[in-house]
């Protein structure tokens, strides 16, 4: 059940992912356990049950998994995506063959497991920004080969994503600007100047307020001030609104659930997060059979 779908992108890293995570679980003989101790004609009925507080995501892969085990595999979702969990709550029902069922466990429960982590580390941070007109967002801390799931999960714990890659945003960091002598203004500017960049925004990271007034005298779209106290933010904020008001601010580095309310106190329009994907813990899901 899902309020926004996810993208055809998405549901194709699904799929490769899946067959990917299949293979290297059955390998060519499948459970050799079930197919020695399981009678063919045995079916049987389960629930996935979330056992303990969190918000769900990823429960289109899970029965994609199931799907791939077997067609006659049914996966029927009871919650919508982003839902918050509570110790009990069923989120799924499962039903079919139970060589199957038992086939397709661990790899469905791997991936919803993980990806309702990501969605539930996320709203934390989200709430704990609350009160603020701020986006938190992700970064490209991803596990590889999982970036898209990972930052779908982000988007159901009510997140935003950041640029998906290298190839679809500019974010012009310390090392590019180093390569230019430490020039932040003609950074920006041969990123605008670039044929290839298009409608896109440029970005750049700052690490002083310094650095800043380079970056809003030449009116870059956004900055990202990168590990700076919640004073140098302010007087970034303040800057920024004197200079160039369109310009858009971006808090990055020693974010976390103790200090993201103070820095969306100071008026940044953004806080970016790498822990969402890199940290976040997997949700305790299990799959309980029904008599």
């Amino acid at each position: 059940m899902l309020h926004t779908p996810p993208t055809i992108a998405e549901t194709e890293a699904a799929d490769a992912l899946i067959q990917l995570a299949l293979a290297e679980d059955l390998g060519t003989t499948g459970d050799r356990t079930s197919l020695a101790t399981i009678p063919v004609a045995t079916h049987a009925e389960a629930v996935f049950v979330a056992r303990g507080a969190g918000v769900v995501a990823g429960l289109h892969v899970a029965g994609s998994v199931c799907s791939a085990v077997s067609p006659e595999l049914l996966f029927t979702p009871s919650v919508w995506e982003g839902t918050a969990t509570e110790r009990g709550l069923v989120l799924a029902t499962l039903s079919g063959p139970l060589r199957a069922v038992l086939a397709a466990e661990r790899t469905a429960l791997n991936f919803l497991q993980r990806l309702s982590g990501i969605a539930s580390l996320t709203r934390k941070y989200v709430d704990a920004a609350g009160g603020f007109r701020v986006q938190v967002l992700d970064t490209r801390k991803t596990t590889p080969g999982w970036r898209l799931l990972e930052k779908y999960a982000v988007r159901m714990g009510g997140g935003t994503n950041h640029r998906i890659g290298l190839y679809d945003g500019i974010l012009i960091k310390d090392n590019h600007i180093a390569g230019l002598g430490g020039d932040v203004r003609k950074s920006v500017e041969a990123a605008r100047a670039y044929p290839g960049n298009a409608g896109l925004l440029v970005e750049v990271e700052v690490d002083t307020l310094e650095q800043l007034e380079h970056a809003l005298a030449v009116k870059a779209d956004i900055v990202l001030l990168d590990n700076m106290t919640l004073h140098q933010l302010r007087v970034a904020r303040s800057r920024r609104d004197a200079i160039s008001p369109a310009t858009l601010l971006e808090a990055s580095g020693g974010v976390n659930l103790t200090t993201i309310r103070d820095i969306a106190s100071t008026g940044v329009d953004r806080i970016s997060v790498g822990s969402l994907t890199h940290s976040a813990p997997a949700l305790d899901i299990g799959l309980d059979f029904l008599a």
